[in-house]
């Protein structure tokens, strides 16, 4: 249920950006948003993938 939440999550913060993308089109906006969103997939990818033992 938490990884479900979580991608549910990411997507709602995804479709947001991308809103704001969509009415402000600007170059320096678009990388800030990139790395918005990857940095929350990649903080995503590390707090769910299985643990090695």
């Amino acid at each position: 249920m938490n990884k479900v939440m979580a991608v549910f999550a990411f997507l709602v913060l995804v479709a947001f950006l991308a809103i704001l993308l969509i009415h402000v089109p600007r170059l320096d906006l678009i990388v800030v948003i990139g790395f918005t969103v990857l940095l929350a997939a990649w903080d995503l990818y590390t707090t769910h993938r299985p643990r090695k033992r």
